[in-house]
């Protein structure tokens, strides 16, 4: 077998060390070729944000560099990136070979469409990382909340078994029959807590912590389940935690426990920031639109309203064309438009 990580940046190396450690052979592929030196000189240092960690030698390579066919791609670059990197990869991939797009969002449908949907697998990933520095990188959840939802939206796909003994190196493994359950779950808790991380610079303890912050969370939280149930989607456990059961509310005694929930529900992710956080601050366009533009799509497909997403995507906007900035006063902002909606 013949696997690699394509777009081996925070995350990427992080699962590229735990597989790399676990005695697997598998190549880090990434375009930062300063990133490319240091984990073949020195190793992947994999930082843990409650200290510790470890360095693991790796395997890393440009996309230049590669050769062959690969029997697994790992692929985890930005989405928007998906018909450009799908169609350099088809010719890099084995006949009996598959894809699983670790992505956010619902990148599926963009790399089956390149690569075919029986080739295309993916998986919901409940864990984040942040890049330090070339060759070190930094696990920002607590390690034993790594784990992996795999399946496919299109049918049940056999190559699964080819993907979960690389995955198992890094934490526990769900395949999972309703995986755009597990899709839709991973997207709204990002569309809360990774759109207002990127805005604000905030972790997502910090959001979870702050009395206003906590509330945009939360008012996102709810549109997204709103969306999803309304277009017959019924979001997935994650990571053993049923969303609509403990977020979702109609009354305000359920909706007062949501609000209190919720600074447990990111415990393990307290110190996490969303890597559209460093896209924004770089100038660079993000992946807000493909991933809390889900729910502004699928809201208007089914006549839910959803004014605090919107709210968000039009802010995210406003930073990419320079008319905004990234700060913690945008969570004032964006209260202003949770107020008028209570109005």
């Amino acid at each position: 077998m013949r696997a690699c990580i394509y777009g081996a940046g925070a995350m990427g190396t992080v699962l590229g060390a735990f597989i790399s450690r676990a005695g697997k052979e598998i190549d880090l592929i990434t375009r930062n070729r300063s990133h490319v030196e240091m984990l073949n000189a020195s190793g992947a240092r994999v930082s843990f944000a409650a200290g510790s960690g470890f360095t693991q030698k790796v395997t890393a390579l440009t996309p230049d560099k590669m050769s062959g066919r690969y029997d697994i791609i790992f692929l985890m670059t930005k989405q928007r990136l998906n018909r450009e990197v799908c169609t350099f990869l088809k010719d890099c991939l084995s006949d009996g070979g598959v894809v699983c797009t670790l992505q956010n969002g619902l990148p599926e449908r963009s790399v089956a469409e390149v690569i075919g949907e029986d080739k295309t697998l993916g998986c919901a990933v409940s864990w984040g990382a942040t890049f330090v520095e070339p060759g070190h990188v930094m696990l920002t959840s607590a390690p034993d909340a790594m784990t992996f939802s795999l399946g496919s939206p299109f049918f049940k796909n056999q190559k699964a078994e080819l993907v979960k003994p690389y995955l198992e190196c890094a934490g526990e493994v769900e395949e999972i029959e309703n995986f755009v359950g597990a899709r839709w779950s991973k997207l709204i808790v990002n569309a809360a807590f990774s759109s207002l991380s990127a805005l604000t610079s905030l972790t997502f303890g910090q959001i979870a912590k702050g009395r206003k912050s906590r509330r945009l969370a939360q008012a996102i939280l709810k549109e997204g389940i709103d969306c999803a149930l309304a277009n017959g989607i019924t979001p997935a456990p994650i990571q053993g935690h049923d969303l609509v059961k403990w977020l979702n509310y109609n009354g305000r005694i359920k909706k007062a426990l949501s609000y209190l929930i919720i600074p447990f529900a990111m415990k393990k992710h307290k110190n996490l920031v969303s890597g559209m956080y460093y896209d924004l601050i770089s100038g660079k366009k993000c992946d807000m639109d493909l991933v809390a533009g889900v729910i502004k799509e699928y809201g208007e497909k089914a006549g839910i309203p959803t004014p605090v997403t919107n709210a968000a995507l039009k802010l995210c906007s406003l930073v990419e064309e320079g008319k905004a900035s990234v700060s913690p006063d945008n969570i004032l902002r964006l209260t202003h438009i949770l107020n008028a909606k209570r109005g």
